[in-house]
């Protein structure tokens, strides 16, 4: 289930300069998610499943709609029945808090 307090705040811009998140505060936010796996303390990933390429597409264009509002874009793999989400703030080359938040809302997609 995702989790409600991330999933309604708002993403906000990267200005760049600040430090990846990491240690505690990164195991917190990370375990406020479910089905994200956080890979090297680098990105999140997780692969959603559906029952055909059309769905999948569906999917990727929803979370392409969504990433649109938030101004936070992932990065979107698509293949026949599966959508692979790698979500990192690409100006610090690592994670943020909007990779949580923007993950917390694609769950309720």
């Amino acid at each position: 289930m995702p989790d409600k307090d991330l999933a309604q705040r708002q993403c906000t811009p990267c200005q760049g300069g600040e430090q990846p998140l990491g240690g505690d505060v990164l195991a917190d936010l990370a375990g406020r998610l479910d089905g994200w796996r956080v890979v090297d303390e680098h990105h999140l990933e997780r692969q959603f499943r559906t029952k055909d390429f059309r769905s999948a597409l569906t999917l990727v264009n929803r979370i392409g709609e969504l990433a649109e509002q938030q101004g936070h874009h992932p990065d979107l793999d698509l293949g026949w029945g599966r959508v692979q989400v790698t979500l990192y703030t690409h100006k610090i080359d690592g994670l943020s808090e909007n990779d949580f938040i923007l993950a917390a809302k694609i769950d309720q997609l």
